[in-house]
């Protein structure tokens, strides 16, 4: 009995001792790859680039806006008026050109040119894209006119209607009348004649224009200035200017 029992137990603990190095086995083969593993991954977490969100603060680009300073601070170069009353902007300077804009008081202008005298501007208005010319009478300037051209524009040309003919002038003493053949308009185009003259008096030479509805006009022209006197006429109608005939000055 205690043989069976003991080949029993032999038979028995052979198998158990076999066993247990196979499950030994497994133990440290299973714990070993997941302890590696996970701290790898744990510590590559590139979370360093997220801490690169620095990059928004990249936002220097505010510090561009400068540029409406710039622009600000130029503007004050290029004089400027402000309207002081209803005006006309015309295409001269000088109340005998036509009427080119209508201002009114409050209006603001920009200057880029004037006459020899600083009497008339040559301005460009906010809610205009030509420019026209405007007596410094009904303006009030900011800025130094003395920076300002002076500013030599052209008429508007019109071919409507054709230049005067035979042109003449004549002397007598210190007056000098001018004639010319009248053209034919319409009543409706006819805006008369426009002579620019340069003209001696008191020992200086200086420039006026006149406008006329008749066909003579008489200027004061004294001799002793250096230089020539002269004139040109045009033909008016409402939409410009004719080519300008030479007045044969006296």
């Amino acid at each position: 009995m205690a043989v069976g029992l003991c080949t029993l137990t032999a038979c028995v603990l052979p198998f158990g001792a076999a066993r247990q190095p196979a499950a030994s086995l497994r133990a440290p083969t299973h714990t070993a790859s997941p302890a590696p593993t996970i701290t790898p991954t744990g510590t590559s977490t590139a979370t360093p680039s997220p801490t690169a969100s620095p990059t928004p603060t990249l936002t220097p680009i505010p510090s561009v806006t400068p540029t409406p300073t710039l622009s600000s601070t130029s503007t004050p170069d290029i004089p400027q008026a402000r309207v002081l009353m209803q005006a006309f902007c015309r295409y001269g300077p000088g109340k005998a050109y036509l009427y080119s804009h209508g201002l009114y008081e409050g209006d603001l202008v920009q200057i880029d040119g004037r006459n020899a005298g600083s009497t008339w501007l040559w301005v460009k208005p906010e809610n205009l894209e030509r420019h026209c010319w405007v007596s410094t009478s009904v303006v009030e300037v900011q800025g130094d006119l003395s920076k300002v051209i002076i500013a030599t524009t052209s008429l508007p040309h019109s071919t409507l209607y054709g230049p005067s003919a035979e042109v003449e002038a004549v002397r007598e003493g210190d007056t000098v009348i001018v004639r010319w053949e009248p053209v034919w308009m319409t009543e409706d185009d006819d805006r008369g004649y426009l002579i620019e003259a340069t003209l001696c008096q008191n020992g200086a030479l200086f420039t006026v224009a006149v406008q006329t509805d008749k066909p003579v006009y008489e200027f004061t022209d004294e001799r002793s200035c250096s230089g020539p006197s002269g004139g040109l006429l045009y033909t008016v109608e409402k939409h410009g200017y004719t080519d300008p005939v030479v007045i044969p000055w006296p």
